[in-house]
C-alpha cells in the first residue's frame, strides 16, 4: 500500500518524453524552473530535453578533441539541481514510495553520496516532503555542501574524499542502528532505481539522439561507443540499452589513475569528484563492459580550467581555431568528471581506431558552478594559467592523449571485475552469494529493466486515486 498524499512527479516514460506530461503541468513546471526552483512541480523537469523538447547535447569540435570521430556530450546542467543525479535520486525514492517502503510522515531518508546524488537527494527528498540527511566526505567541494543546505537537508560529514565510501557505509550503519524504525537508507550504489533511470531514460534518449545526429550528417544512425566514468555506476547503465539497440556497440568504463580499483584491484585517493569510489557497485553490470580506461585527475582538473577561463578561450580560439561559440558552450556545461569523460572518449577513439562515421557519446554530469573553489586551489598549487600554458594543456591533455591505461573486457577480466563485488556486498553489506551469482545471468538484468513498466503503471494508478 502507498501512503495517501504522496508528492510524486513524472513516470519513466514522461522523463524520457516530457511532451507526454499533461500540458498544464508541463507549463507550470517550465515556469517554476525560471521563477521558483524549489517548487516540487520542478520534479517534472527531470529530463534530458529542454523546454522545446530538444535533447541537450553538444558535438565537440575536432579542433578541440584532436580526433576525427565525432564525440557527442549529453549535458546535465539543465536538470533541476544542475546534475542528472537528481533523476536517479527521484527514481530511487519514487519506487520506494510506491511500494510503501517509505512514508514522509514517518521516515527520515539517508542519502549516502560523494556529491551529486546527495545533492539530488537533498532536493528530491525535501521537495517530496521527507526529512532528509545527506552523508558526504569532508573533502568534497564547498559548493556541494552549500547546495545541500540550500535545498533543506541536514549534512553528515565523513572522513576522506571521493574514494572513501567505506566510511560512508559505516556512518549509514550507525544512523540506522540508532533509530531503525525511522531511518531508511537510499543507497545509490545498491538500489536498482538508479540503474533503471539511466537504462531507460538516459539510454533511450541516446538511442533517439543517434537518428537526430544522422539527420544532421553526423554518423550512420548508430552509436559506436558509450563512455562513462563509474561512481555509483548508474550512468553507465545506459550502455546496456545501447548494446541492445546495436549489438556491436562498445561500453567503456572509466576510473581514476590514482584509484584503479577494477583496473588493478587498487586503491588510493583522487579528485575527480563523482567517480572512482574504490569498490564495484551492486548495480554495475560489469559483465557487459567492453573496456576499462583510467584517467588522470590532474589532467581532468587542468582540462576543466582550460575550458572555463579566458586564457584558455584565447588559446583555443586564436591558436587552434576552436570555434568561439563551441568554447562558450563547453565553458557552461562541463565539470571535472565531464572532462574526464571526454578524455576517456578520446582514448576510446584512438584505441579502437574509430573513424569519422563512428559516433562516441559521453555525459557531462554537472558544470563548473560546483568547482570554482577547486579551480582556485588549482591556481594556488600550480600558478595562474596564462595563454601559453593553456596552449600546452590543449595539446598535451587533449590532442596528444595517450592510449595507456586501457584494459579490454576479456572474459577473464569481466569475471574478475564481477568477483570484486563479493568483498563489499557479501562480506560487508549482507548480500547473499546466491544473488551475486544470479547477476552473472543476463536474465537478472533483463528482469530489472522490465520493472520500468510496472513502476510507471503503479504511479499512474496512484494518480488515478
Amino acid at each position: 500500500m502507498t501512503a495517501a498524499g504522496l508528492i510524486t512527479g513524472p513516470t519513466f516514460g514522461e522523463m524520457l518524453h516530457p511532451d507526454r506530461i499533461a500540458p498544464d503541468v508541463r507549463q507550470r513546471a517550465l515556469r517554476a524552473q525560471r521563477e521558483d526552483p524549489l517548487d516540487p512541480i520542478n520534479l517534472y523537469n527531470i529530463t534530458w530535453r529542454d523546454a522545446a523538447g530538444r535533447i541537450t547535447y553538444d558535438v565537440l569540435p575536432p579542433e578541440f578533441t584532436g580526433v576525427e570521430a565525432p564525440i557527442v556530450v549529453l549535458y546535465a546542467k539543465d536538470f533541476p539541481t544542475g546534475s542528472h543525479k537528481v533523476g536517479a535520486a527521484y527514481s530511487v525514492l519514487l519506487e520506494k514510495e510506491l511500494t510503501g517502503e517509505v512514508d514522509p510522515r514517518i521516515h527520515t531518508l539517508v542519502w549516502p553520496s560523494t556529491g551529486n546524488y546527495g545533492i539530488g537527494g537533498a532536493w528530491v527528498g525535501c521537495r517530496m516532503g521527507f526529512d532528509a540527511v545527506v552523508i558526504l566526505p569532508e573533502g568534497m567541494s564547498q559548493e556541494r555542501f552549500d547546495l545541500i543546505g540550500r535545498y533543506g537537508a541536514r549534512l553528515v560529514k565523513t572522513p576522506g574524499s571521493e574514494s572513501n565510501v567505506k566510511e560512508i557505509y559505516d556512518m549509514c550503519h550507525r544512523l540506522r542502528a540508532a533509530d531503525p524504525e525511522r531511518v531508511r537508507i537510499l543507497n545509490q550504489f545498491e538500489v536498482m532505481g538508479n540503474y533503471r533511470f539511466h537504462y531507460h531514460v538516459t539510454g533511450n534518449t541516446i538511442v533517439e539522439l543517434a537518428a537526430e545526429l544522422q539527420a544532421r550528417g553526423i554518423g550512420d544512425g548508430r552509436i559506436a561507443a558509450y563512455v562513462s566514468a563509474m561512481g555509483s555506476a548508474g550512468t553507465i547503465a545506459a550502455g546496456d540499452r545501447l548494446k541492445q539497440a546495436w549489438p556491436g556497440h562498445l561500453i567503456v568504463g572509466l576510473e581514476p589513475v590514482q584509484c584503479p580499483t577494477l583496473y588493478w584491484n587498487g586503491y588510493g585517493a583522487h579528485d575527480i569528484q563523482g567517480i572512482g569510489d574504490k569498490h564495484v557497485t551492486w548495480i554495475h553490470n560489469v559483465l557487459n563492459m567492453d573496456a576499462l580506461i583510467c584517467i588522470d585527475d590532474i589532467e581532468s582538473k587542468k582540462g576543466l580550467q582550460l575550458v572555463t577561463e579566458p586564457a584558455g578561450w584565447r588559446a583555443m580560439a586564436g591558436r587552434y581555431g576552436v570555434p568561439e561559440p563551441a568554447i562558450q558552450r563547453m565553458a557552461g556545461y562541463l565539470g571535472i568528471s565531464g572532462i574526464c569523460n571526454i578524455l576517456g572518449a578520446i582514448k576510446t577513439v584512438k584505441h579502437y581506431r574509430l573513424g569519422p562515421r563512428d559516433v562516441v557519446v559521453t555525459v557531462a554530469t554537472d558544470a563548473i558552478d560546483r568547482y570554482r573553489s577547486v579551480m582556485a586551489q588549482l591556481t594556488a598549487d600550480y600558478g595562474a594559467m596564462d595563454e601559453t600554458e593553456a596552449a600546452v594543456r590543449l595539446v598535451s591533455i587533449f590532442h596528444r592523449q595517450k592510449t595507456d591505461w586501457v584494459q579490454e573486457g576479456t572474459r577473464e577480466a569481466r569475471q574478475r571485475w564481477h568477483n570484486l563485488k563479493y568483498y563489499t556486498w557479501v562480506e560487508q553489506q549482507g548480500k547473499g552469494v546466491d544473488e551475486l551469482e544470479a547477476q552473472r545471468d543476463p536474465a537478472y538484468w533483463l528482469a530489472e529493466q522490465a520493472k520500468v513498466r510496472e513502476i510507471d503503471e503503479r504511479l499512474l494508478a496512484h494518480r488515478a486515486g
